[in-house]
């Protein structure tokens, strides 16, 4: 019997060296992280250009490439007002930006009415609209899910006015009536959204048409931001302005023009422009 444990014993040894020997401690299998994401493939960043469209209201958005540019009114422009200089650089990130105004029937998908004063049709921008609407017209087209929509900064307006930070006196080309809806070529009121010529990002109406609300309060360019943050309002409540409108003269319709108005003020010469959050 000694003999034949004796056999088993060497046998049994014999089988477990050859399938690599004892392994004391070796640590069990990690067991999955229920709090930890699972690594999957990182979505490719956009490029210069790039179109989105969302799936609620149908709105198409334009990626804006960040990059650093001179803010304000240089030699490449007219007119300067006291609020626009003095020069300084901005260093933005990349930005997601809509490709026209809001339009009545956007804003009535949405809110289940239109303020607008002309009321011509669902492809006209939405207009008499103060900041505290636009805010609320957001809060709601949030709450619908999926992608998340702010106003634009001042800073990240006049750079995607300008083309990406071209030294561009209009939002686009120097010839007013091909890019704009303005004084002198309205008739005395809105037109329906990009029907005049694009700027160099394929954003259209960002000279004239309706002026649009920027998510910063009123600050001299001393004090302002010199990245993608919005300036804070002052005790007063206003609220910048930027693009002009049908009824402006050529140098209010400039990409450096600066306007301010209070945050519950409607008006039917501002509307508004979304930038996507995510």
């Amino acid at each position: 019997m000694g003999i034949l444990l004796a056999l088993l014993l060497v046998w049994g040894v014999a089988i477990v060296l050859s399938m690599g020997g004892f392994k004391f401690g070796a640590p069990a299998p990690a067991a999955a992280d229920p709090e930890q994401p699972a690594v999957g493939p990182v979505a490719p960043l956009p490029h210069k250009g790039d179109t989105w469209r969302d799936p609620v209201t149908g709105m198409e958005f334009v990626w804006v490439s960040g990059g650093t540019y001179e803010m304000g009114c240089g030699f490449w422009t007219s007119d300067c007002g006291v609020f626009e200089t003095p020069l300084h650089d901005v260093e933005l990130r990349g930005f997601w930006l809509g490709k026209y105004e809001v339009t009545q029937g956007q804003w009535q998908k949405i809110m289940e009415r239109n303020p607008s004063r002309y009321y011509k049709g669902d492809n006209y921008p939405v207009e008499r609209v103060s900041w505290d609407d636009a805010n609320t017209f957001i809060a709601k087209l949030n709450a619908q899910g999926g992608s998340k929509f702010r106003l634009p900064t001042e800073a990240e307006w006049e750079y995607a006015a300008r083309s990406g930070g071209r030294p561009e006196k209009y939002a686009g080309v120097d010839e007013l009536g091909r890019i704009a809806w303005y004084s002198g070529n309205s008739g005395g009121s809105t037109h329906e959204v990009g029907t005049r010529a694009p700027n160099g990002l394929g954003l259209y109406d960002m000279s004239g048409n309706v002026a649009e609300w920027c998510a910063d309060g009123f600050s001299t360019y001393d004090h302002s931001p010199r990245d993608s943050s919005a300036a804070k309002a002052p005790p007063d409540n206003e609220h910048m302005v930027r693009g002009g409108s049908w009824r402006d003269a050529p140098e209010y319709v400039r990409a450096a023009s600066r306007h301010y108005d209070k945050a519950d003020s409607r008006v039917e010469y501002i509307g508004l422009r979304l930038a996507r959050t995510n």
